[in-house]
Formats: structure tokens, sequence, C-alpha cells
């Protein structure tokens, strides 16, 4: 059997065994308090309550009228008890909304009316997943109605289902395809009908036993013309985007561009299943599925909560952290942001939190970088992170954004493979921002620069209105019509 891959990657241990033989269980913070961002994914939004009121299980609780911004919806019914600024995933604090549920209250909702994703039209099939406040579940949640509004320009042959999982640890988009195989098909015959291309579901092949019952059901539901499961080999980091595309498709997503400039677009099995259940159901983004894990974990399990839940709500009732945990990470241990305690909420993109014991991570001190080129060999994208560093080192942003800065996908393999535990990926990391705070400069000054150029224009134009004996409308009407007059000669 032919299994796709791509060049470079790593083969870290696993450790899929301590959870995925764990079914998905429901789970409520013992506090009944959930902490919901404002913003989880797309341009900011503002909050649409005030402290004391009460909300149903799904209202849109904050929102924005930007192409790009995501709806965010109450995950419980009860009270709004304050609106903060909270601890979340990558050490920022954001603005949020702390709802304490109401059990009186619990069966209250504002779900929409299910909607058949098979007759509607596509503009009503779009806004209903933006409504569903749907973004991607991988990690980046970036706006689903946003990436599945493929360009006019743009012509998108297949939808990539990301069922690789290849972060050592989770097992949750696992857990997911084989107890609700349905909704995972459900969702992807959705994006299909939405893009119009072919589907495959990308699966590793330490997964392989998931295959068999992907295909009874695509069988089952009628789409075996329609999409296909691929087996990938089990490589990290074979679940990024632009892996999945070289794998399946044989095709590279090009420097600086997305997956619809190689013709795919590509979804994760959590994202696939929260689109069936925003048809079927009605049902907007409000629940997470997540993997719960580590050496330091006394039970590890996959759990489907409340977005908003605080990991140190499930604390012992769930799960128990042994005093051996040397590091808590939100995510998988080789992309996940290191956390200074698990008192942060559960948002749309949060896969998992990982308990490590000493044994299990790296904390050690850099020495100095023997030039030996493993983490060029390594680097799936095909960069020189040891040339990227020096550059940074050196000041020279310049150069080290021609090296391929803005390209690394920040995978951890470089890092990794370092023998000297030089911290590639930091450095990196910081780089971007230096770089990101610099486009952000320069766009601060071109929009001064601009508001300066119109104010002159402004006062240029009231003065000769009056030196003319016209109010400055009157010049700014007269100047509009001169301007009308010599574009028509």
């Amino acid at each position: 059997m032919k299994l796709h891959t791509f060049k470079g990657g790593i083969h870290p241990r696993e450790m899929k065994e301590l959870s995925e033989k764990c079914p998905i269980t429901p789970c409520m913070p013992k506090s009944k308090t959930v902490t919901i961002p404002v913003t989880m994914g797309g341009a900011p939004n503002t909050p649409l309550v005030n402290v004391g009121d009460q909300v149903a299980k799904g209202q849109i609780i904050a929102n924005g009228d930007k192409f790009m911004n995501c709806p965010v919806h109450s995950s419980v019914a009860g009270t709004v008890k304050k609106i903060t600024k909270c601890l979340v995933t990558g050490g920022q604090e954001v603005p949020c909304i702390v709802i304490q549920a109401d059990e009186d209250r619990a069966q209250e909702t504002a779900y929409m009316e299910a909607l058949d994703p098979f007759t509607c039209e596509v503009e009503e099939a779009l806004k209903r997943v933006r409504d569903a406040g749907i973004v991607g579940m991988g990690g980046a949640s970036f706006p689903c109605h946003v990436k599945l509004n493929v360009p006019k320009d743009k012509e998108v042959s297949y939808v990539l289902v990301n069922a690789a999982e290849c972060e050592p640890y989770l097992t949750c988009d696992q857990r997911t395809m084989e107890e609700t195989p349905e909704k995972v098909v459900d969702g992807l015959a959705i994006v299909l009908r939405l893009t119009g291309a072919r589907g495959i579901i990308a699966l590793e092949d330490n997964k392989k036993y998931l295959k068999p019952i992907l295909e009874e059901e695509i069988y089952k539901q009628g789409y075996a013309d329609d999409m296909s499961v691929f087996l990938v080999k089990t490589k990290y980091p074979q679940g990024s985007e632009k892996f999945i595309v070289s794998a399946c498709l044989n095709v590279e997503i090009p420097s600086g561009k997305l997956p619809a400039d190689a013709g795919a677009v590509i979804c994760n099995v959590g994202t696939v299943c929260a689109i069936s259940e925003a048809f079927r159901l009605g049902k907007p983004l409000i629940e997470r599925t997540l993997t719960i894990s580590g050496g330091a974990v006394s039970k590890p399990c996959n759990i489907r909560v409340p977005v908003g839940t605080l990991i140190s709500d499930l604390v012992p009732e769930v799960f128990e952290v042994s005093d051996s945990c040397a590091k808590i990470i939100s995510g998988g241990p080789m992309m996940g942001f290191s956390m200074a305690s698990y008192d942060f909420p559960v948002q749309k993109g949060t896969s998992g939190v990982t308990f490590l014991t000493e044994k299990e991570t790296t904390i050690l001190e850099e020495d100095p970088c023997i030039s030996c080129g493993s983490c060029v060999k390594t680097c799936a994208m095909r960069l020189s992170p040891v040339l990227i560093k020096r550059e940074l080192e050196a000041g020279n942003i310049e150069k080290a954004k021609r090296f391929g800065l803005m390209d690394c996908i920040e995978c951890g393999c470089c890092a990794f493979i370092c023998p000297s535990h030089v911290k590639l990926v930091q450095r990196i990391r910081q780089g971007k921002g230096l770089v990101r705070a610099q486009m952000a400069a320069e766009r601060a000054k071109k929009e001064a620069e601009a508001r300066s150029a119109q104010s002159k224009t402004a006062q240029v134009q009231g003065a000769e209105a009056q030196t003319a004996g016209k109010s400055p409308a009157e010049s700014q009407t007269g100047s509009a019509a001169a301007v009308k007059k010599e574009e028509a000669k």
C-alpha cells in the first residue's frame, strides 16, 4: 500500500497509547463558570452583553461587522458575572466574558434553525458557517467562512481533511473519527458542496484501522465517487497544511501563499464535525473536544467541554496532576505553548493540554551552536534555521527574511534535533515579532501621513473658499465638478 509523505521531518515518541483508548467524555467545570475570550480567531470582536445580562446557550455574546469577524457564543445558559482580561494560551491577557451557568436554565438554547446544506444557496450556507462561529480547530483558528469563500480567480480541486494528528500525545481527532465517522463524512460533504471540489481524508498510518471505518461510512452515505481516504506516513510535522498538500497532491504551496493557491482547501476533523452540527442541529461552535495527557496525569483522557472552561476547573474531578509535573503545555509538546499554570480557558482551537514530567521534557541549558547542519537536514520547509538565527542575533532582519524567516511554520523539528539544545523556534518567533512590529509601524506612519495630507487639503480648500467668498462645502463641490468635467474630456 502506497504511503504518501514529504521530505524531511522527525519521528518523536508518539505517546498516543496513553489516551487513544479513552472514549470522549462530556464534562462540566466544577464551578459551573466559563471564561470565554471575546475573540477566538479573525478580526477583534466587541462584547454584545453587559454584566448582569442573562444569556442562553448558543447566544451570540461578541461579534463585529468586518468580513474577518467570527462571532463568539455563550457555551452555557446563565448570567454574565464580569467582563475582564484573563490569561489565555500564548501567555497573553485578552478580554473575556465570564458567565455563571444556571442549572435551572441548562436546557435554554438560542440555536439556529436546521438548514439543508444541499438545497440552500451557497451564500446562505457560507452565512450559516459564519453565524455558527466556526474557525479552524487545528490551532490556527482561521475563520472558516473566509476559507470556504474561495476567490473567483482561484480554482480549488480538492478539500483535504487533516486527520494526521501528528502531535505526540494528542488523540482527540482519532477518537472523534472512531466514535462519530458519520459527522466527519457529512461535514466534508457539505464543504465539497460549497467548493465544488473532491474530498480526501488524510490519515497517518499509525491510525490505519480507521480507514475501513471511514470508507464504510463514505459508501453508506453515497459519496464513494466524491471522497476517499489516503494513508500518509507517520512522521512529524505531517499535519502541517504544506505537507498534507505535498503528500496527498504532490504539489507545493508557494512561499507566502495559501493552500488555495495550490488548488486545495484544508479543514481539521473537528472543523468538519462542527460544520455538520451547524447545519443539522443549528448548533454554533460552543463545545471543544480535547486530550488531557502526559506522564504527570494520573488518568489521561479525551473530554468534551464548554468553550471557556478553565483547565484548573477540571481538577481533580476529571483528572489529577502529580507533583512530578515539570511543564504544562497548551496543545502538544512540539507546537504547543508552555503555560505557567493550568488556570487558562479552553478555546475553539485548544486541541489538548499536556502535563510533562522532567523525563518527558527537555529543560536544558543552551550550548554554543557547533554548525553541524542537523537543523538544515531536518527542516521540512527546506530552510536554514541556523543562518536565520545568526542574522537575527546580528540584527540583520532583512537577511533573516531572505533566509526564510517568515516561511518558518515553527514546527520545532530544528530545536528537537539540535545537539546543542539551541532554542531556535523561540528565536524565530521573536524575529517574526520584530518584523510584524516594523510592518505595523510602517502602516501607522502611512496612515498618519494620509491624515496629515487630508488635513492640509481641507485647510487649502477652506482658504480658497474664503478668498472666493464661498463656503468650504461649496468649494469642495466645485472642485469635484471640475474633476468630473476634466475626466469627461
